[in-house]
């Protein structure tokens, strides 16, 4: 059970919360997904957690109730360009930024231990694992960016980006020694630095 303790705090005089989080800063090609999300006052939903703790079956069901149920989402989608231009953890804060500053009004934003420019602002670790409303955006991005890489798969089926979803797995270095790197990769990450470029 998740403690939601700002979430108590600001509920109780009605005021709206705002959680914020990432998928894909650790795989090697494939975009950065960032969501937000703004739950309504006093919302309970007991199977919103990490969504590293969830299979593919309940993150998908829970996408769909929370897409249903928020009271704001929107996502911000960083494209591998940007992740090399600006290093993955400021592309990162600056979608955070973004999404807390031109989102729907809000007293409190909440991120996984992401310090942002604007006030109000708690950097919480491990904040997907305390607070429903970054659990919930954490689901978010999540589901996303794994539909996304499987789109992907459809159009490169020789990276099988489906199963690895992006990540340096033995079995994608190995696709990568095979086929070279297409666009969609991160060329200021080593493993990516030290092999052939191979553009599509």
């Amino acid at each position: 059970m998740l403690e939601n303790k700002y979430e108590k705090e600001y509920w109780s005089s009605d005021r709206y919360v705002m959680g914020i989080d990432e998928a894909g800063r650790g795989p090697l090609c494939g975009p950065l997904v960032v969501a937000c999300c703004i739950l309504p006052i006093n919302y309970e939903n007991e199977r919103i957690d990490d969504s590293k703790k969830l299979s593919e079956k309940k993150r998908n069901e829970l996408f769909k109730e929370i897409i249903r149920d928020a009271h704001h989402y929107k996502f911000v989608i960083v494209p591998p360009k940007d992740i090399d231009k600006y290093d993955i953890y400021h592309a990162t804060q600056r979608a955070m930024d973004e999404l807390s500053t031109s989102s729907y009004i809000h007293s409190l934003t909440i991120t996984d231990a992401m310090p942002l420019k604007r006030k109000n602002v708690v950097d919480m670790v491990k904040a997907d694992a305390k607070s429903i409303s970054v659990a919930a955006a954490s689901i978010l991005a999540k589901v996303l960016r794994d539909h996304i890489m499987m789109g992907y798969d459809v159009l490169y089926p020789q990276y099988e980006y489906a199963k690895h979803k992006g990540y340096g797995t033995k079995r994608h270095l190995q696709l990568m020694d095979e086929y070279g790197l297409n666009h969609l990769y991160r060329f200021s990450y080593k493993p990516c630095r030290d092999r052939q470029m191979k553009l599509f």
